[in-house]
């Protein structure tokens, strides 16, 4: 397999279609304005239940008039695939991914998203369900942390932090204000330089977050009863 090495991109990316996916969804409620009211063409994808809380916020009355409802979009649209029940699939799709990993420059790729009516995303807000957290408290079963263990949510985040030539990938609500600034000041685009920061940050959280798995299941023991056994 010959492996891609790009030598020409962009300084300033502009950011128009951003995929927000969170479990902690402390700031949102700034944030989200704040991205839809940067440019006209910004359109924010989401799922289940950031989607519905996006959606209430959005459908406030400060925001009705600039009709700001109207560019939020629910990923199954965009994919054609209804979520898997229990949240378990509802990024990881070809469309998605070809619109995170695809390089400016590579014909091949634009040739790709030509072909699959694709878009590119520009950035990633993600963040992880609450694994660490809910593996502290006393009593937590195997099958209560299983559950909490991410795979979408890990696998768009090291998508947009590997091809931060051009996306960038955002894994904190405490990182939404410095942002927002950069986007504010440069005609909502942003620099090389911060994708490249954010990216490093984004591979040193996903990273903290493996490892917290594999630390607890190493040290985890299942209990007897915990599941029924078919054979």
């Amino acid at each position: 397999m010959k492996l891609n090495r790009v030598s020409r991109v962009d300084d300033r990316v502009a950011i128009r279609n951003v995929i927000i996916s969170v479990a902690d969804k402390r700031n949102l409620e700034v944030f989200v304005p704040g991205l839809l009211r940067l440019h006209p063409q910004v359109r924010i994808y989401s799922t289940g239940g950031t989607f519905e809380t996006l959606s209430r916020l959005l459908e406030q009355p400060q925001y009705a008039a600039e009709k700001l409802r109207s560019r939020l979009v629910a990923v199954s649209d965009y994919t054609g695939q209804p979520e898997m029940q229990g949240g378990l699939v509802k990024t990881l799709d070809f469309r998605i991914y070809l619109g995170l990993l695809s390089e400016t420059y590579n014909d091949a790729h634009q040739s790709d998203l030509k072909r699959t009516e694709s878009i590119t995303f520009d950035l990633v807000v993600v963040n992880l369900y609450p694994f660490q957290s809910v593996t502290a408290k006393e009593g937590t079963t195997v099958e209560e942390a299983r559950a909490n263990i991410d795979i979408g949510g890990p696998t768009m985040l090291r998508a947009a932090a590997k091809n931060f030539l051009r996306v960038v990938s955002c894994c904190s609500p405490d990182d939404y204000g410095r942002l927002l600034a950069e986007l504010a000041e440069n005609d909502a685009r942003v620099s090389l330089e911060t994708r490249f920061a954010y990216a490093a940050k984004t591979f040193r959280h996903t990273a903290e977050y493996d490892r917290a798995i594999a630390d607890y299941l190493a040290g985890a023991k299942l209990e007897s009863a915990a599941y029924v056994l078919q054979n």
